[in-house]
């Protein structure tokens, strides 16, 4: 007999489902992929919908329903933490009031109406579900687990070590002393959306310079040798506030914060580049006191934090690991799969099977795909003209465009869960082009013309372009451009953002970063064999086994899902080529688009 778990993650941001048959991931799905609301909080109902229809299950088949949180406890700190500044917090707690007695305490009637599961509904903590999250797909049979991000009922970051089927957690930070808020309250200081513009921030910071870093550690942050630490609550106005930082915070940088979509001024560059030195420090002084206490030479790592791919790739340098492994959704996404792998394992005693591949994360391609019928059906049911790969030449037809540098958007098999667009739902580019950045930006994604592009590598090539000896699969680590590929850059002082944009900085200037850096993904043939051929007959075509890959999706917009969603925003783009599946279709050759109303006006600019 199978046993199916459902685990669901939701009420906070990027709600999401995973189903689990007998130990492995069948399903796992982000709920903003089908309602199209970025970062969607609502119950997934549409994610867990379309789980058990992949299965091939109904509602009835499902043995256990986990959720990844307890909301007793998080209820808890909230009113502890009102109280603790009462009277100020009535207007944000009268706010929250309704969702809490509504939803968020009555968790298992919420989940019998919204899918009839009448069973009993497990919890797990929330760092619990986060570091199931990051050590049971992991390929380590040991390792130590850190987890880090904003908070999950008290805690705000946790440490332990995993063995076999067993998880042991050590210790815990506490609310309201937390890695995650901090950088979330530097994120909305510098204009960008808390929970959504922290990877801003983070692409930001080489554009400054460091020089905020030492008043940080004194002023807001008592940051100890084992990465524990303590923040002035004086400077932040998120206990009982409907902001995170308050006047003082502001006068201790010279003036109030950047308005979302002003002009971004050197005072954010540097404030982002002194934020993210302290983020690195913490996570390595982290990860070294984390050694020390469990002995481990493998770390895996989850939580939003751990989304800080800077950081990260700092830690494998400069830390004392082996290996680490990061979880693709290491955000509360992810606390659906966490929580779902701690049932099978912890709850029930299951062992752990050995990993066929890298990891038991199938390269997280988990989500929906559409058949080659479907997609046809489609375009063909809308009068869309498109052009049938024949044979063998998909490849090599789609390098021969991404060549000749056009803007590819790029469909094909299942549907990547987690933030990053790993080859399934993603924009490709010629990285050798100086203007690929700025026209992916201005004229594709609709976004600040600063925001890096990550390249997609050959697994196999990977050393040959970048200063890296092990797979990046997920793009969860930035590794620097090697120096023979590099190019020298004037001085940098007085020179305006978008000038210092336009110096070529290497012989890939799409995906290296001022400072020489590169978010990248590593591509093999067994995770991603279309992928991996599509690279291949690029470097065959043009001598480089690099291609710019961002994630299919406009600004405000979440990563597409549909054969719809894809060719929606490719008419709304300058996009020039579509792929879905094996059809092709020309921009040119497309009936003229047409729009009711101002869709622009619709999204929630993140």
């Amino acid at each position: 007999m199978d046993i199916y778990i459902l685990g669901i993650s939701c009420f906070y941001h990027d709600s999401a489902a995973c189903l689990l048959r007998n130990g492995d991931i069948v399903a796992a799905a982000q709920e903003e992929r089908f309602t199209r609301q970025k970062h969607d909080p609502r119950f997934p109902k549409n994610a867990i919908k379309w789980c058990l229809k992949e299965t091939g299950i109904t509602i009835e088949n499902v043995d256990f329903v986990v959720f990844y949180d307890k909301p007793f406890l998080t209820f808890e700190r909230l009113l502890l933490s009102y109280l603790t500044v009462a009277p100020k917090g009535l207007r944000s707690w009268l706010e929250a009031m309704p969702l809490w007695l509504g939803q968020k305490l009555n968790i298992p009637k919420v989940i019998k109406k919204e899918t009839g599961y009448e069973g009993d509904v497990l919890y797990t903590e929330h760092h619990e579900a986060h570091a199931a999250s990051a050590f049971y797909p992991s390929p380590f049979n040991e390792a130590a687990i850190l987890t880090m991000d904003g908070v999950g009922e008290w805690a705000t970051a946790s440490y332990g070590f995993g063995k076999g089927k067993d998880i042991t957690l050590l210790k815990e930070l506490h609310f309201p002393d937390s890695l995650g808020l901090l950088y979330s309250a530097f994120t909305y200081f510098t204009g960008f959306r808390v929970n959504s513009g922290e990877y801003k921030l983070m692409g930001l910071a080489p554009y400054g310079s460091p020089r905020y870093k030492d008043l940080i550690l004194t002023e807001l942050i008592d940051l100890k040798e084992d990465g524990s630490l303590r923040l002035n609550l004086s400077y932040f106005d998120f206990l009982g506030g409907l902001r995170m930082t308050n006047r003082r915070f502001a006068n201790l940088f010279g003036g109030p914060p950047r308005k979302p979509e002003s002009e971004i001024t050197q005072r954010e560059m540097d404030i982002a580049a002194s934020i993210q030195a302290v983020i690195e420090d913490a996570v390595l002084k982290m990860g070294n006191h984390v050694h020390r206490e469990t002995g481990q030479k493998n770390l895996c790592l989850a939580g939003g934090v751990a989304l800080n791919c800077v950081a990260n790739g700092r830690l494998l340098r400069e830390g004392p690991y082996d290996k680490i492994w990061i979880q693709p959704a290491a955000g509360d996404a992810g606390g659906a799969i966490g929580s779902t792998f701690s049932v099978w394992h912890r709850y029930l005693g299951n062992k752990r099977a050995q990993p066929q591949g890298y990891d038991c994360q199938q390269g997280s391609y988990l989500g929906p795909a559409f058949s080659n019928i479907t997609v046809k059906t489609f375009l063909v049911g809308n009068g869309y003209p498109y052009h049938e790969f024949d044979g063998n030449t998909r490849p090599v037809s789609i390098a021969e465009q991404i060549a000749a540098g056009k803007i590819v958007g790029y469909m094909s098999g299942r549907m990547e869960f987690g933030p990053r667009a790993l080859g399934a739902r993603s924009i490709l580019g010629d990285p050798r082009r100086e203007d690929t950045q700025t026209v992916m930006n201005l004229k594709i994604k609709y976004r600040e013309s600063f925001r890096p592009f990550a390249p997609s590598v050959l697994e196999e090539k990977a050393s040959e372009y970048f200063d890296i000896d092990i797979p990046s699969p997920y793009m969860l680590l930035v590794a620097d451009v090697i120096k023979d590929r590099r190019l020298s850059q004037p001085s940098r002082n007085g020179m305006p953002m978008l000038e210092r944009l336009k110096i070529k900085r290497s012989d890939i200037p799409a995906v290296t970063h001022l400072d020489y850096s590169a978010r990248l993904q590593t591509v093999n043939k067994n995770d991603k064999p279309d992928y991996h051929a599509v690279i291949s007959e690029f470097e065959r075509l043009t001598g480089c086994a690099v291609v710019v890959n961002t994630s299919f999706n406009i600004r405000g917009e979440p990563i597409i899902c549909t054969p719809g969603d894809a060719y929606r925003c490719f008419m709304r783009t300058e996009m020039d080529v579509l792929v879905i599946e094996d059809c092709m279709l020309f921009k040119e050759e497309q009936p003229p688009w047409e729009e009711k109303g101002d869709w622009r006006s619709e999204l929630e600019l993140d």
